[in-house]
């Protein structure tokens, strides 16, 4: 049987279409689009070098993402806590440094929660793993409110390296309340 060109020519570009709309970037634009910094979003998941298949796959990209910049800004600030500064600064670098150092903590117990996922104390580990990245989060703003009476290329430094960790702590946030909200989908239509 043949099938008449016209009918292939309207439906073959639909197939390859549908087929594409599956692939993992498109996951990946359509979970960063809503994101409170898509084009970070967009440019730090589409970077990593592990999986983004699935919703969880992204939640994961996205805490280690935010871990990853955590950990390298608490090096950087426990670095330049030990250089002369003045004492506004010194203090400053010291609160932040233990703020940072709960963030990364924080974040660690976020993607611990998230590689452990089971569906019968799922939402419960949902629970922890949002509590602990909006805590993560909270962690790096009080770390900037330290530095709001100190002035200088110091304050200018950690104020970018931890507006940029906050970012990507929130993109990560987003995707772990995505991949609740996707397993609440799931759970309702079997």
């Amino acid at each position: 049987m043949k099938i008449p060109f016209f009918i292939l020519s309207v439906f073959l570009p639909l197939l390859s279409a549908a087929s594409k709309h599956d692939s993992p970037q498109d996951l990946l634009r359509s979970s960063c689009v809503h994101a409170s910094y898509p084009g970070l979003c967009l440019r730090t998941l589409s970077s990593y070098s592990g999986p983004t298949n699935t919703p969880r796959d992204l939640a994961r990209a996205a805490v280690k993402v935010s871990l990853t910049r955590a950990r390298k800004a608490s090096s950087y600030l426990t670095s330049a806590s030990v250089t002369g500064k003045s004492k506004r600064e010194r203090a400053a670098l010291s609160d932040c440094v233990e703020q940072v150092a709960d963030s990364v903590d924080e974040l660690s117990r976020t993607l611990g929660e998230l590689k452990r996922l089971r569906g019968e104390t799922f939402e419960f580990q949902m629970s922890n793993a949002q509590t602990w990245a909006s805590a993560a989060l909270t962690s790096e703003d009080t770390c900037l409110d330290g530095f709001e009476r100190v002035d200088g290329k110091v304050k200018s430094d950690v104020k970018k390296m931890l507006m940029n960790v906050a970012k990507v702590t929130s993109n990560a946030l987003y995707m772990i309340n995505r991949l609740n909200e996707s397993h609440d989908r799931h759970q309702l239509n079997p």
